[in-house]
């Protein structure tokens, strides 16, 4: 399967204009794309116990969306087979106090998984060139006067470059989505939270206001996707307005990155074996009394 069409690694540019919200061309049948999703399911969740018992090499795989594009829904569809050992959600919200007086990859450090675990990133450190660039939120937070408001931004996407290299060249991969949703499918499932009471939790006023700075966060992922994406940490822009076809799509990229990364059982030496021989008469003999 060509995932290709998908992936961003630097080697080609991304415009978001160009780039489709609404396709379906790996599985155009929504009942078949439930199908696959499951058969890979099963397969992840296989790799998965691999991976935490092999414990060589942890995954990161990270999530951005415009809100009500489906990141929360296609975690826990694609991400629920997992076990709860070795994989774990970090959610990463407007930071607190103790953060900002951190550096802005502080927090982010601290979620990075062991090797042999997952870390799923509901929001990133991409957050700062999110809607910190949009809302220039950098402006406000206390940095040495040596700082150069100008180039905060340009500064923080080699930072994250090279953060993400660094935890590359040390066992630790990160594969990142961005779920792309029409401003029109947002509009109505912005609408449906509201008319819908089982839905109203969901609707923020606050989000909605966040409508008005379309453009510029049309602006921001572009851009951000096209000065981070390398070859090691490519991005994938996956087509969000049908989340059948969202949620398979993911589905079968995160297969993909686990069947490179080839997890294996370790080998048991011979001299494991041979203990396991003698735990093994031991127990048959007390079962025989």
């Amino acid at each position: 399967m060509d995932l290709n069409q998908y992936r961003y690694d630097g080697t080609h540019t991304f415009s978001i204009s160009d780039a489709s919200t609404e396709e379906t061309s790996l599985c155009p049948d929504k009942k078949k794309a439930s199908e696959k999703m499951n058969d890979n399911l099963a397969e992840i969740d296989a790799l998965q116990q691999k991976l935490y018992a092999d414990k060589k090499e942890g995954v990161i795989f990270l999530f951005q969306a415009m809100d009500a594009a489906g990141k929360d829904g296609t975690i826990r569809a694609v991400l629920q087979c997992l076990s709860p050992h070795g994989v774990y959600e970090a959610a990463f919200k407007a930071p607190d106090s103790i953060e900002l007086a951190h550096d802005y990859l502080w927090r982010i450090a601290e979620k990075v998984p062991a090797k042999g675990e997952i870390a799923i990133f509901n929001r990133s450190q991409y957050e700062d060139v999110l809607i910190g660039k949009v809302k220039h939120l950098y402006r406000s937070q206390a940095h040495a006067a040596r700082i150069d408001e100008d180039t905060i931004i340009d500064t923080r996407y080699q930072d994250i470059v090279n953060f993400e290299n660094y935890l590359y060249h040390n066992s630790v991969r990160t594969v990142k989505f961005f779920l792309h949703i029409s401003r029109r499918e947002q509009a109505g499932r912005f609408l449906s939270r509201i008319e819908e009471p089982e839905k109203n939790w969901k609707f923020s006023g606050s989000d909605y206001e966040e409508r008005k700075y379309w453009d510029d966060y049309q602006e921001a992922f572009e851009t951000a996707i096209n000065r981070t994406a390398t070859k090691d940490c490519p991005w994938y822009v996956i087509p969000a307005d049908h989340k059948w076809y969202m949620r398979y799509l993911v589905s079968e990229i995160i297969l993909s990155v686990l069947q490179d990364m080839n997890p294996q059982y370790p080998e048991v030496t011979e001299e494991r074996r041979k203990e396991f021989e003698r735990y093994r008469k031991e127990l048959v003999n007390e079962l025989k009394k």
